[in-house]
């Protein structure tokens, strides 16, 4: 048996494992430069990646139980580039599915932190997102996020601000409003692949007995759904805040 049979097929896998991850990783540039649109760079390439990852998956499954010698090894890396390519726009799916098709999530669901300099910044930017907070919604988060709540914390309202606006500080976010008179900041977290902009709003709170409640409030610009990822924001912000 010829050490290289096969190694046509094994190529061609490589070779449609490698448009596929190409594919999917010029999702993020491309529509951070403008280049595509959110509707092109998550429907239609993250579609063609995972169609690609099939393909190169079942060729390169197919050289390896033809092929010899090279092209086995070839076929081995191409099936690696299939199922990454096919693994990451079906996780994508997944944990879209998982979640409702909000994003707006707050921890006060009866008086939520209100936006005041980031709703003049979104109406300036002409953000397709609103700052409106309509029943379904609110349905929506309580039963998918019930673990969304207000953190308490054993100090005074001035030293929880304190603490909240340097953990905002930390964590890289852009500080649209800090009023330490009023206890409340408005800020804005720009996502790693997509660059997507997501305002929060933090307000401390005094309770009866002089200790502190912290609210918070994350609203996507753009999307109809947030993929989880303001529920997330929530929850890490208060947890490490309550650290």
């Amino acid at each position: 048996m010829p050490k290289t049979r096969g190694q046509g097929l094994a190529r061609l896998a490589l070779l449609v494992g490698i448009v596929s991850l190409v594919l999917l990783a010029i999702t993020g540039p491309g529509y951070r430069s403008g280049w595509l649109s959110l509707g092109t760079a998550l429907r239609q390439l993250f579609a063609w990646g995972a169609y690609g990852g099939i393909a190169a998956t079942i060729l390169a499954l197919i050289a390896l139980a033809w092929g010899r010698g090279t092209a086995r090894r070839t076929a081995t890396i191409a099936l690696v580039f299939g199922l990454v390519s096919l693994y990451l726009p079906m996780r994508f799916q997944q944990a879209a599915g998982a979640v409702p098709p909000i994003h707006d999530i707050t921890t006060d669901v009866v008086t939520p932190p209100q936006y005041m300099e980031v709703a003049a910044l979104r109406r300036e930017l002409k953000a397709p997102n609103g700052l409106e907070l309509p029943p379904e919604v609110i349905n929506q988060q309580i039963a998918a996020y019930p673990e969304i709540q207000p953190l308490f914390l054993p100090v005074p309202p001035a030293e929880a601000y304190q603490k909240t606006l340097a953990l905002v500080r930390t964590r890289g976010w852009d500080v649209v409003a800090d009023d330490a008179a009023g206890r409340r900041i408005e800020a804005t977290d720009t996502t790693f692949w997509f660059r997507f902009k997501d305002d929060v709003a933090l307000r401390v709170s005094t309770m009866p007995d002089g200790t502190s409640r912290v609210d918070m409030r994350s609203v996507s610009r753009i999307g109809r759904s947030d993929i989880g990822t303001n529920a997330r924001r929530v929850r890490e912000f208060l947890a490490d805040l309550a650290r």
